[in-house]
């Protein structure tokens, strides 16, 4: 079992920067991929950025590349996700994710574990 707490959601105008953590407990964190995915109102849970276990693969969705950027540290079991120049488009509930194989990232079905979600809000 992989406990994942997420942190440093809130509110912010356009444009700005905000970084996300997830802390991980349980199981080996290295021997996990990391991604997050977010939840818009009303629309369904998008992959937004994963990793892989040792941290030199990174993939992201293409409305955020060259905007966030995800990176873990494995000696504190914690993932990050570094988001710049936010856009109102961007505002959804961030879930932090964990699953053996980075392949599962593409779709939030079938990741093995999740946290509760931190809510990020972008004003215009």
């Amino acid at each position: 079992q992989v406990q994942l707490v997420e942190s440093g959601g809130g509110l912010v105008q356009a444009g700005a920067s905000l970084r996300l953590s997830c802390a991980a407990s349980g199981r080996t964190f290295s021997g996990y991929a990391m991604g997050w995915f977010r939840q818009a109102p009303g629309k369904e849970r998008e992959f937004v950025a994963a990793i892989s276990l040792g941290g030199g693969i990174t993939y992201y969705a293409d409305s955020v590349k060259g905007r966030f950027s995800i990176s873990r540290d494995n000696a504190k079991n914690t993932v990050y996700l570094q988001m710049n120049s936010l856009n109102h488009e961007d505002t959804a509930v961030y879930y932090c994710a964990a699953d053996p194989s980075v392949g599962r990232f593409t779709t939030p079905n079938g990741i093995r574990y999740w946290g509760k979600g931190t809510l990020v809000t972008v004003s215009s």
